[in-house]
C-alpha cells in the first residue's frame, strides 16, 4: 500500500470513532471493544460519499483486510462480508503490524502536523530555478528544528531521520537530485498529510503502474538472435545457466502505443504479457542498505555510465529496492560496453537520485527516458 493511500486509511478511522460507529459492542454475552458492524460501515461509506455503491464499499474494505488494516474480531472470516458481523481496525487492538515503513510514515505525519501548527514554521513556499514549491525547507533548517524540538538528540541523528523520511518518499529534494543533507539544499514534504483523501484512492493506486509484476523487465533484456521474427531475449547471470524468456520488443510496444519514435517519451499504459520466471534469486551475496552505501569510508566507489540503447534496449536487468542493484547484464549489449556489471547499485538515473526507489519505478524512469541513458552506480571495491 502506497504512502498516500496509507494516509487515506488513518483519517477515516478517526472519523468513525468521532461518529460513534466504532464503539464497544456486546454479542453473545461478550463485549468486543472498539469495533464496528460491517453493514453499518458500508452504509456510512455510501452516505459520506466514500463509495458510490455497496459493491465498491465492499471492495474497499476487503482491500483494508488484505493489507492487515482491519480484521474480524474473532478472525473467523478472512473476507469482508456486508452483514451484521463485527470487525475492528488493528490499530485499535494493538495487532497492527508496525514495521519500519509504517513507523517512518507515522513519524513523518507527526512531524508534519507539528511543523504546520508551529508559529513561524520553517515550511514555506519557495522558488528555485523559476519554479515554486510548496511545503519546503532547507536541510539545515530541518536539522536545527529537530534538535531544538527534542525530536533528535544530535545533528547526526537528525540527518539520519531526514534520510529515512526521504527514502520512504515522505520528503524529497525539490528536483529529486540529492539525498538529505545538513546544508542549504531545498527539500519539501512530498505528502500533504492534510489533503482530504478518499478511500477509493486505494482501488486506483496500482492503475498507474506501467510495468509487469513479472520477475523480468522485457525492455532491458536483449534479443538472442537477430532474426526479425524471433522474440526471445537473453538474460545473463554469473555462474547460472542461461535461460530464455519470451518477451515483447520495446519497439513493438511503441508501435502498439501509436508512437513512431522507438524511444517514446510518454508513459505506456499497456500491460506486458506474462513471461517465464528468470533469475528469481538475487545475485547479491547479502542485503545491503542505503545507510551502508552512504556511510563515510564505505568500500564503494561511484561510477558514471553513459549507455546508448539500440533497437531492443540497453541490455541489463534491475532488481531489488532501496537500493536497487544490477541483476543481469548482456555481455554483448550496450550496458556491458559502458562498464556495467552485476551487483552494482543504482545511485541515479539521468540525474535523478533513485536510491530510495524500487526497481519497478526505476525501470519506468529508464523506459520512458531518452535513448542515451546516464546512470550513476556504486560498485564494491575489491
Amino acid at each position: 500500500m502506497g504512502k498516500e493511500s496509507s494516509a487515506a486509511v488513518f483519517l477515516p478511522r478517526l472519523r468513525l470513532h468521532d461518529g460513534k460507529l466504532i464503539k464497544d459492542r456486546r454479542y453473545h454475552l461478550r463485549t468486543y471493544p472498539n469495533c464496528f458492524v460491517a453493514k453499518e460501515l458500508t452504509d456510512w461509506l455510501i452516505d459520506h460519499k466514500e463509495a458510490p455503491d455497496r459493491e465498491t464499499g465492499i471492495r474497499l474494505m476487503q482491500k483494508l483486510m488484505d493489507h492487515y488494516i482491519i480484521h474480524h474480531v474473532c478472525d473467523e472470516h478472512s473476507d469482508y462480508k456486508d452483514a451484521k458481523l463485527l470487525y475492528r481496525f488493528r490499530k485499535d487492538d494493538g495487532t497492527f503490524p508496525l514495521n519500519k515503513d509504517v513507523k517512518v510514515f507515522v513519524r513523518g505525519q507527526s512531524l508534519y502536523e507539528k511543523l504546520v501548527g508551529a508559529e513561524g514554521s520553517i515550511l514555506k513556499v519557495r522558488e528555485e530555478n523559476s519554479v515554486k514549491y510548496q511545503r519546503t525547507f532547507l536541510g539545515c533548517e530541518m536539522v536545527d528544528w529537530l534538535v531544538q524540538e527534542g525530536e533528535a538528540e544530535s545533528r547526526k541523528e537528525a540527518v539520519e531521520l531526514g534520510q529515512a523520511l526521504l527514502e520512504h518518499g515522505i520528503i524529497q529534494h525539490v528536483s529529486n537530485r540529492h539525498h538529505f543533507f545538513d546544508g542549504d539544499l531545498l527539500y519539501q514534504f512530498w505528502i500533504n498529510f492534510r489533503r482530504r483523501r478518499r478511500l477509493t484512492e486505494l482501488l486506483n493506486e496500482n492503475s498507474s503502474r506501467t510495468l509487469s509484476e513479472s520477475p523480468d523487465s522485457p525492455f532491458c533484456l536483449r534479443k538472442l538472435n537477430p532474426d526479425p521474427g524471433n522474440t526471445s531475449f537473453l538474460s545473463v547471470q554469473p555462474n547460472k545457466e542461461i535461460k530464455i524468456v519470451s518477451a515483447v520488443r520495446r519497439s513493438s510496444i511503441t508501435s502498439l502505443a501509436g508512437n513512431s519514435n522507438p524511444y517514446f517519451s510518454v508513459t505506456p499504459t499497456l500491460v506486458f504479457p506474462p513471461v517465464a520466471e528468470c533469475n528469481p534469486k538475487s545475485v547479491l551475496k547479502r542485503p545491503v542498505t542505503n545507510e551502508e552505501l552512504l556511510s563515510p569510508g564505505a568500500p564503494y566507489v561511484k561510477k558514471t555510465l553513459t549507455i546508448v540503447g539500440d533497437a531492443v534496449g540497453w541490455g541489463f536487468v534491475v532488481r531489488g529496492g532501496r537500493p536497487c542493484h544490477i541483476q543481469a547484464v548482456d555481455p554483448g549489449g550496450p550496458a556491458a560496453a559502458a562498464g556495467m556489471k552485476v551487483c552494482q547499485f543504482v545511485f541515479s538515473v539521468n540525474g535523478m537520485y533513485v536510491l530510495h526507489l524500487d526497481y519497478q519505478t526505476i525501470s519506468s524512469l529508464i523506459m520512458t527516458g531518452p535513448r542515451t541513458l546516464v546512470m550513476e552506480v556504486m560498485e564494491a571495491v575489491e
